[in-house]
């Protein structure tokens, strides 16, 4: 081998044996429920050029069920981040993320002090996820 193809195989041979920087994702799971329906995205945010550059992973929907159409707003969307939790559970599980929703009593689903029934079995179902979740509230408008 000459010394131009050694010097042209190093560079190559740096990337193959060295094990490359892995990290967990920042993951962000947009959540939304209208009368009709349950939707959801996630996104993860990558660091593109020194700048967070947030790009969808995956996008989730279905029609409610009737019994579910007698359920109130705060309670639609709530039913939206358990049925998001566990559809995506095979690439939230051991993540940290956030729960990006329009609506404030998501936010308060972790910590009611005496929920109604539907909300407490929800409480129950997303506790795997207490530690890991931050629940923010967006303004719709912002």
């Amino acid at each position: 081998m000459t010394v131009d193809r050694v010097k042209a195989f190093e560079p190559l041979r740096q990337a193959l044996t060295t094990a490359p920087l892995l990290l967990m994702p920042e993951l962000k799971l947009y959540i939304d429920a209208s009368a009709d329906e349950l939707g959801a995205a996630l996104n993860q945010v990558q660091i593109i050029n020194d700048k967070p550059v947030e790009g969808p992973i995956c996008f989730i929907s279905r029609q409610i069920k009737p019994t579910e159409a007698r359920y109130g707003a705060s309670q639609m969307e709530c039913l939206c981040l358990v049925w998001a939790l566990e559809k995506l559970n095979y690439s939230l599980e051991g993540c940290v993320f956030e729960v990006i929703t329009y609506c404030t009593a998501v936010k308060s689903l972790l910590s009611m002090k005496t929920p109604d029934r539907h909300m407490l079995i929800w409480q129950i179902s997303i506790q795997e996820y207490r530690g890991n979740t931050a629940i923010v509230h967006k303004d719709e408008y912002s």
